[in-house]
């Protein structure tokens, strides 16, 4: 989800005719972009982009899953003022009268059009009608090109585009492909040449400002692209994860279980990926990326043809990153540098000086004000967000000194502030005391790969942050839309892990039995944590054995 988001712009003050918005959403985009110093991408239309203009070098996502982060765009409301961290409730039940980012543009005069993947659609969750002036688009094409890839049922597909059937339940099918076939054979394709043909519609009303979401659905998995942009990369020279564990003293809690990638066709219900499924994978990421790239190209020449740029604001934006085997964890759903990381590009001509760069920290909820501002038009009072139009003017100038993100596991909420040097992470259950309190330190410029939580080490820093932590309200409790949907990843709990990895790492004297305490030690939800013992101990032995731990207290 990854977030990047590009501003191209002529500053509506400078301009007598409104200026029309293209917003791209990119979906699990990492910055494994060339203009972000990745030596090994292939992404020329990004890069091309971020010559026009300023480059975030430190934007953050509000939360590392696809639906909070699109409602932190869409909104500028952060998950924990919603009180939603998962993908199947609709932003309107956390904020119904909310204005969303296309629905303001549309409410000023503008032809407000959504194409591809922009609000978070399935699990439950539907697109926002009145966001739009026109029916949303949505490619109507399966994930594969090859039947040998397809998911057992070929229903699947079907239901992403059908909201009475919960895709998400249903088998996946391979995790990568890379077959000899048009661009516009994917999704990704289609969209583009959809977003070609509303650009050419909108030339043939001169009067009339647009807001154009196009929302690509790539890198997203299934790791999917034509076979040239999989030629495009060489996967022995493709970098590879130096980390292979969890962060020194993290809480067992804090790292993903990587659900996701485990329901598709072949992965490990358990334990990690071979060396050559980890290298494939990271080839499919690479090949996927440079696919939607080339689509984003298109997009950009259509733009310059119909004579549009000069007075357009681009926004490209991905909504979060992607953990690609660091720390041993794939996917999103972690308050790690990796998941919660965003490149992030500006071009605003007249503002900002082209191919330059900043260290202001900006949010994804940063977004909408911004575009509001730059487009001269109110935004609603209560957003969460700050415009940085003086950032685009002045690289130098910043409008936070902290980014706030949160990630649920359980019961408990992570909230993790980011300063320039630092991430601290609190896991309480929402509500609970500070005495609740478990924390991540980590320094990144002492330690940037994360290598080892530093809490109990700098005890000064961490009161530090936890000021910066004091200004933000306490995180709203996830909203019940229905019955078990409190869990930000679908179909497996965040908390399913390889149990036997987690009972290994709560034995700490090895002796191949867990006390109570040790049991107890750095639990999600410190409240109910003790009421489980007593059901895991089926023997009634004090002590939990490796089996007892495994099963959880059943049969």
């Amino acid at each position: 989800m990854c977030a990047l988001f590009i501003l191209s712009a002529l500053c509506p003050m400078l301009s007598a005719a409104k200026p029309n918005v293209l917003l791209i959403c990119v979906d699990d985009l990492k910055p494994t972009i060339g203009c972000f110093g990745d030596t090994h991408a292939k992404t020329p239309n990004i890069d091309r982009l971020a010559a026009r203009g300023m480059l975030f070098e430190k934007a953050f996502c509000n939360q590392a899953v696809c639906s909070p982060s699109r409602n932190a765009l869409l909104t500028s409301l952060r998950p924990q003022t919603l009180g939603i961290y998962e993908l199947s409730t609709n932003f309107r039940k956390g904020s119904p009268d909310a204005v969303t980012l296309p629905q303001l543009f549309k409410n000023n005069g503008y032809r407000a059009e959504g194409l591809g993947k922009i609000f978070h659609v399935g699990h439950g969750n539907v697109n926002d009608e009145a966001s739009w002036s026109v029916p949303h688009y949505s490619p109507k094409t399966i994930s594969y090109a090859l039947k040998e890839n397809n998911p057992p049922t070929s229903t699947r597909e079907e239901a992403l585009f059908d909201n009475k059937k919960e895709a998400w339940k249903l088998p996946r099918g391979a995790p990568t492909e890379n077959a000899d076939v048009p661009d516009n054979r994917y999704g990704d394709g289609m969209i583009a040449d959809e977003a070609i043909k509303r650009l050419e519609a909108a030339k043939q009303k001169p009067d009339e400002p647009f807001f154009l979401a196009v929302g690509f659905l790539k890198p997203h998995l299934p790791f999917v692209a034509p076979k040239k942009y999989w030629d495009l990369h060489d996967p022995a020279t493709l970098p590879k994860p130096t980390s292979h564990q969890a962060p020194e003293g993290a809480p067992e809690f804090a790292p993903s279980s990587w659900g996701e990638l485990r329901q598709y066709k072949d992965m490990p219900d358990t334990g990690p990926v071979t060396q050559e499924q980890q290298r494939h994978l990271i080839h499919g990421y690479y090949a996927a990326t440079s696919y939607m790239d080339a689509q984003l190209g298109k997009v950009l020449d259509a733009l310059d043809a119909t004579g549009f740029t000069s007075n357009t604001i681009i926004v490209f934006w991905g909504d979060h990153g992607w953990h690609l085997g660091d720390h041993g964890m794939w996917c999103k759903h972690t308050n790690y540098e990796q998941a919660a990381h965003i490149p992030v590009i500006v071009s605003a001509p007249g503002i900002t000086q082209a191919g330059s760069r900043t260290k202001s920290l900006i949010e994804t909820v940063d977004i909408y004000p911004t575009l509001a501002e730059l487009a001269a038009l109110p935004a609603p009072a209560n957003l969460d967000g700050r415009s940085f139009v003086t950032v685009l003017k002045d690289a130098s100038a910043s409008i936070r000194d902290h980014a706030i993100h949160v990630y649920p596991r359980g019961e408990g909420l992570g909230r993790a502030i980011r300063t320039d040097r630092y991430r601290l992470v609190e896991w309480k259950p929402i509500g609970a005391g500070a005495e609740k309190s478990v924390f991540e330190l980590y320094d990144y410029q002492a330690d940037p790969l994360e290598s080892k939580n530093l809490a109990s080490d700098q005890p000064d820093i961490v009161a530090e942050l936890r000021e910066l932590l004091t200004q933000h309200p306490e995180a709203k409790r996830q909203i019940q839309s229905k019955p078990g949907a409190n869990k930000a990843e679908p179909n497996k709990s965040e908390l399913t892990k390889d149990r036997g990895v987690m009972f290994d790492q709560r034995d700490k004297d090895k002796d191949g039995k867990l006390t109570r305490a040790e049991f107890l030690l750095s639990q999600p939800d410190p409240e109910e944590a003790p009421k489980r013992f007593p059901k895991f101990d089926t023997d009634g032995s004090g002590v939990l054995s490796s089996e007892e731990f495994i099963k959880g207290g059943k049969k």
